[in-house]
């Protein structure tokens, strides 16, 4: 399929108006967790408590989501793992953030330990999550160093919580979307769902959001001092009428799919794939990104650019 000029700005794929704009992202910092545990169900409910409440930095501390599951073959300790990714704005917030999380949602959970995801990582750019975390073993808990990395062994009732000591990080991209336009709500979340297991067969991404689908999205300020951010009303359609609209006529339903990942082509690789994927639903009118004009961040992602299938 190739993009076929249709008016001033604007694409078709599949039949679906792509309009001719850009998504915009900015820089974080990133890193990988690798949750292990002693079966597949435990390593999922580690990794998904310590993913909870972090869908966007505006107002939760960090953004996470899983990445993958992980084969025993491909872990540290030869057991079932999920790799995890998770953002913050700064190394010491994604530290602190992360101390907290692995301390209450992985240290708690039954058979897990917790790994480093990211190598060859400078010094300077690490953070420390199982020496800051080895403090609840009160005295009991041991360290041991392998190839010159460190873990520490945390005495739990059911035996040990291994938690690696350093965790290696890089400066990822946030920020990366799409906007599905159709004409019902129902049709409108199946073709951004299927949007969504397209994007999930990639690595190096993760969807924050609920579901990896945004139903609130988002403008940057609000008619109230207070708040960073309120309803994106051009995307309302029950406001349709009572602001300046972005949606196309017999548009009833808008879901956003927001990408974080560790560089610029692992978010562009999985927008190209989340594009295509919705294209081909039926009953989708039109798809877009959102952007603040080139001023939030250094990283457009043109759609023009995403239209064919590869780059």
């Amino acid at each position: 399929m190739t993009a076929q000029p249709i008016a001033a700005q604007t694409l078709l794929l599949n039949q679906v108006e792509i309009v001719d704009t850009f998504a915009e992202a900015f820089p974080i910092k990133a890193a990988r967790l690798m949750i292990t545990a002693a079966t597949d169900r435990w390593a999922q409910i580690a990794a998904t408590e310590l993913c909870g409440n972090a869908t966007s930095v505006i107002a939760c501390d960090v953004e996470a989501a899983i990445e993958r599951t992980v084969a025993p073959s491909d872990t540290p300790d030869g057991r079932p793992g999920v790799a995890v990714l998770v953002f913050g704005f700064s190394l010491d917030g994604l530290a602190k953030a992360l101390q907290s999380r692995v301390g209450q949602c992985v240290l708690t959970c039954p058979t897990t330990a917790c790994y480093n995801g990211i190598d060859d990582c400078p010094k300077e750019k690490r953070i420390r999550i199982g020496g800051a975390i080895r403090y609840f073993g009160d005295g009991f808990q041991q360290s041991k160093k392998f190839d010159q990395r460190r873990f520490w062994r945390i005495p739990v009732m059911d035996g040990e919580f291994l938690c690696e000591d350093w965790f290696g990080t890089v400066t990822g991209v946030a920020g990366g979307n799409l906007l599905i336009c159709g004409v019902d709500a129902t049709s409108t979340l199946l073709a951004t769902e299927s949007a969504v297991a397209a994007i999930r067969t990639g690595t190096g991404i993760a969807l924050p959001f609920p579901g990896g689908i945004v139903r609130s999205g988002s403008k940057v300020g609000s008619k109230y001092a207070k708040l960073r951010a309120s309803t994106n009303d051009a995307y309302c359609p029950t406001l349709r009428t009572l602001t300046t609209t972005e949606l196309p006529d017999d548009c009833q339903a808008v879901y956003e799919i927001v990408i974080d990942g560790i560089d610029f082509q692992s978010v562009q690789s999985a927008m190209r794939r989340g594009l295509h994927a919705a294209a081909m639903m039926p009953n989708v009118l039109r798809i877009t990104a959102g952007n603040y004009g080139g001023k939030l961040g250094k990283h457009h992602f043109h759609l023009r650019d995403l239209i064919e299938p590869h780059s």
